[in-house]
């Protein structure tokens, strides 16, 4: 079954707080927040796109969903109850500040199905919080999870990388502290510099220094491979290449591209061949599950060049029967 999204953007307006990398404008190209016609008419025209059979998961995202009026939240969650009693759309997704959790907002989101409540998590080392000015801390962010688990909803943990005051192995914690509170799925943005914001005044005083792109690979792959080996479902790896961000007007610095997530996969495979390519022989034949042949091979087909300094023939088959980044070679 196929399984289809439709995005609603809720922007800025449904946040109160002012982080210091953030100008949801810029990010999402949006400003102004949704009418109810505009929202049925997303809909209805993601609707006749999607071929038979599907699953469709309608998803909030942008501001703080929970954040604006109870009002406009029910508002928004009525248009969405005919498709879901009609069984066009399976579920509803939100995304929101662990700081605008309470049992009285999950109880009005319990009420109108939604399933999945995404929490802007960031960091859960407070020194990175409090530099990031996100006004909550750590235990916002555990405190929130317990409550949006003891409600039956399906969790999920967002984090940043390369925030003020961050480290790799700040990251690492927070990765596993996600692990540990029980999401089901995350989400891995490396920092990027955006056009007014104060992040953008600090880099141009000399305050901030953004990863560098390789820095940045190298980061989000042992991230990546934490919630991998623990089944937790990596939805975006890279923020999500944006007009503002692509033409660069308002991308000021920070390890942007817009294939960040096929640069981790392939940098975590060139991690896993290191021991093959302590070897040499006429043909090696690399077997991988068949959906990740091509990060297997690499970005612009770099694994399969490098270890053609040791292999003159080196071949890449899919096997369904490995899993994940499980592999296997033959060497003749």
């Amino acid at each position: 079954m196929r399984h289809y999204n439709i995005p609603i953007f809720i922007p800025q307006q449904a946040c109160f707080n002012s982080c210091i990398y953030c100008n949801q404008h810029y990010i999402s190209g949006q400003l102004v927040q949704p009418t109810s016609i505009e929202i049925i008419l997303k809909i209805e025209t993601y609707l006749q796109t999607f071929k038979e059979p599907y699953n469709a998961e309608l998803a909030f995202f942008g501001g703080s969903f929970t954040a604006i009026s109870h009002q406009k939240q029910e508002e928004y969650l009525k248009i969405i109850q005919p498709y879901i009693n009609q069984n066009k759309i399976s579920s509803i997704r939100i995304s929101t500040r662990p700081d605008y959790i309470t049992p009285e907002i999950l109880q009005t989101l319990k009420k109108y199905n939604v399933k999945t409540i995404e929490l802007g998590a960031q960091s859960l080392c407070d020194e990175v919080l409090q530099k990031s000015q996100r006004g909550h801390s750590a235990e916002d962010v555990q405190n929130a999870s317990k409550l949006i688990n003891e409600y039956g909803f399906d969790l999920g943990l967002q984090m940043m990388i390369g925030l003020p005051e961050d480290t790799l192995e700040r990251s690492i914690e927070t990765a596993k502290q996600i692990v540990n509170l029980g999401a089901k799925s995350t989400r891995i943005y490396p920092t990027l510099v955006i056009e007014n914001t104060l992040l953008a005044k600090m880099y141009r005083n000399g305050e901030y220094q953004p990863l560098e792109i390789s820095e940045a690979i190298n980061w989000a792959s042992k991230l990546y491979n934490i919630f991998q080996e623990n089944n937790i479902n990596i939805l975006r790896v890279g923020l999500h290449p944006s007009e503002a961000l692509i033409n660069g007007k308002e991308l000021i610095a920070g390890p942007f591209h817009v294939s960040f997530r096929e640069l981790v996969l392939s940098n975590i495979w060139k991690e896993k061949f290191e021991s093959i390519a302590q070897k040499k022989a006429n043909t090696i034949t690399i077997y991988v599950n068949p959906k990740y042949i091509g990060s297997a091979v690499g970005y612009k087909s770099q694994n399969k060049i490098s270890l053609q300094k040791l292999y003159k023939n080196v071949i890449f088959k899919g096997d369904p029967n490995l899993k994940d980044f499980q592999y296997n070679y033959i060497i003749s």
